[in-house]
């Protein structure tokens, strides 16, 4: 990529922060104003903003990874549906479709058109995953998309400034807590427009050109990719893992080709597409292969649409990283968050200070639904397991990666559903060991409080197959569901009294390195 150079260095700096200091800005509205607590609590959103072709100019510094890509992804899929000549000041796009979004029914993509002096110069953009989609509750065991709640198709919530009410009236009739869903819908609007404003105050000020801007530090990202992949030793580096499924092992398998500056990343011989939740869309595969090189190669350089130029992947149509439609998809984190320490297990030799041990639980997740008090309720909240170790440090516990999702506080959980916490601690001495030790996992013990049955789900990887360590490093301790102490089946749905006491055991993370070294 060839870049213009009439914007000197101190200049382009200074724009280049000031984009993502507005995106920020846009993303501490959103959460102030969102409903939910996925969103305000647990970092589940993102914001960006991307030039009138769809591609990244800036993201949100707490950016879940899988959205760098697939949010702007998305905003081209609205420019193709609708037509950049169709948009107008006011509208407001629409989806959640998995496989022109983020991977699953419950991730909402808004976009809002930025013009200035009458030119369609960008595009304002939010995902932020909603409390509740219809359907059955996310799990693992939904065999097709159509379990799994309302696929909202590409649209416009606004047009013109004007609301469509008939698709408002359809989102709150299918969801079982409408009010925290549109609650968290307008917040996300009000965010992108705070952020569209912004943006034209900043152009009125500088009178930049954006486009030309945007070639400017695209360039520079690609050019540190570039440098740094081309640091690498030229070759075919593999890997692969075993991941639990419902009905046998699934297998995860790469192939990372570098040549000069390019890495390709091919998936052939993972295992084809199944009838669980697991599946994982091509858009949220390539992310997160994506993110796994941007941590190992050029970390510091802000993420913008050139830090990805030089990267391609592939995998077999039919196979679980690309599953033909009508896919069930709604777990697919449980597949994709994997995909990091994959890679990073096929690069421990010629990056060892820069990789680390398998995260002991890339995520956990639990779904919750029911009536108390004669009300309604449905809630998400996330556990984490131990961080890998590193070359020169122990892995940290209860830490998410690659998903940058928090821990739900107590006190929160307990204001928004009918549970009762008993038990929040570290669970000891359950890392890998090494030279050095991974994270330690976690013990959450809760009870149900409800006052009538309650629909219950998980996501919870690392049941069977730990976490392996890196160079030498050993596994840490897989993850223990129980249910009144009886051992309870992470990939269905159970239906829970009021009364039962949970206990999960989030797995530790890998160690790096032989005992001793």
């Amino acid at each position: 990529m060839t870049a213009p150079r009439d914007i000197d260095p101190i200049t382009l700096e200074i724009c280049w922060t000031r984009l993502v200091s507005m995106v920020d800005e846009a993303a501490a509205n959103l959460v102030r104003a969102a409903f939910s607590t996925i969103v305000r609590e647990c970092n589940d959103y993102a914001v960006v903003l991307t030039d009138a072709q769809g591609r990244l100019l800036a993201q949100s510094s707490y950016s879940i990874p899988s959205f760098i890509c697939t949010l702007p992804l998305t905003v081209r899929h609205f420019i193709a549906k609708f037509g950049a000549d169709s948009f107008k000041p006011g509208d407001v796009m629409i989806t959640n479709d998995p496989w022109l979004g983020t991977g699953h029914l419950p991730d909402v993509n808004i976009a809002v058109p930025v013009f200035h002096q009458g030119k369609l110069v960008g595009f304002a953009a939010s995902v932020a995953h909603v409390p509740d989609i219809g359907g059955r509750l996310r799990s693992p065991s939904n065999r097709e998309v159509y379990e799994e709640g309302l696929r909202i198709t590409p649209a416009r919530l606004v047009t013109d400034g004007v609301t469509n009410d008939t698709l408002v009236t359809l989102i709150e009739d299918n969801v079982r807590v409408n009010a925290e869903v549109m609650g968290d819908i307008w917040a996300q609007v009000s965010c992108n427009r705070s952020l569209a404003q912004r943006l034209i105050d900043f152009l009125d000020e500088t009178q930049l050109d954006l486009d030309r801007l945007g070639t400017i530090m695209f360039a520079r990202a690609d050019a540190a990719m570039r440098a740094a992949t081309k640091a690498l030793p030229d070759g075919d580096y593999q890997n692969e893992l075993l991941i639990e499924g419902s009905e046998g092992d699934i297998r995860l398998k790469c192939r990372l080709t570098v040549r000069g500056e390019e890495i390709a990343i091919d998936y052939e011989g993972s295992s084809p597409q199944v009838a669980q939740a697991i599946n994982v869309v091509p858009a949220y595969t390539f992310a997160y292969s994506a993110y796994a090189l941007k941590c190992l190669l050029a970390p510091e350089i802000p993420n913008n649409d050139g830090s990805f130029l030089s990267i391609a992947t592939t995998a077999p149509l039919g196979s679980i990283l690309n599953p033909r439609f009508p896919a069930s998809v709604g777990a697919r984190a449980m597949t994709g968050h994997l995909l990091p320490p994959l890679i990073m297990g096929a690069l421990a030799e010629v990056l060892p200070e820069q990789v680390q041990g398998a995260p002991g639980s890339p995520l956990w997740a639990v779904q919750l639904a029911g009536t108390h008090d004669g009300r309604g309720f449905a809630t998400t909240f996330f556990l984490n397991g131990g961080q890998g170790a590193l070359h020169d440090r122990d892995g940290l516990p209860a830490l998410s990666f690659p998903s940058n999702l928090a821990n739900t506080p107590i006190e929160v959980l307990e204001s928004r559903c009918p549970v009762k916490v008993l038990r929040k601690e570290i669970r000891r001495s359950t890392g890998g060991a090494g030279a050095h030790r991974g994270g330690d996992g976690q013990i959450f013990e809760f009870r149900i409080a409800a006052d009538s049955p309650v629909t219950i789900s998980f996501m919870a990887n690392r049941t069977s197959f730990p976490a392996p360590g890196a160079r030498g490093g050993e596994p840490g301790q897989v993850g223990v569901m129980l249910a009144d102490g009886a051992p309870l089946d992470p990939r269905l749905v159970s239906v829970l009294a009021p009364g039962t006491v949970l206990r999960l055991e989030t797995p530790g993370g890998g160690g790096y390195g032989p005992i001793g070294a």
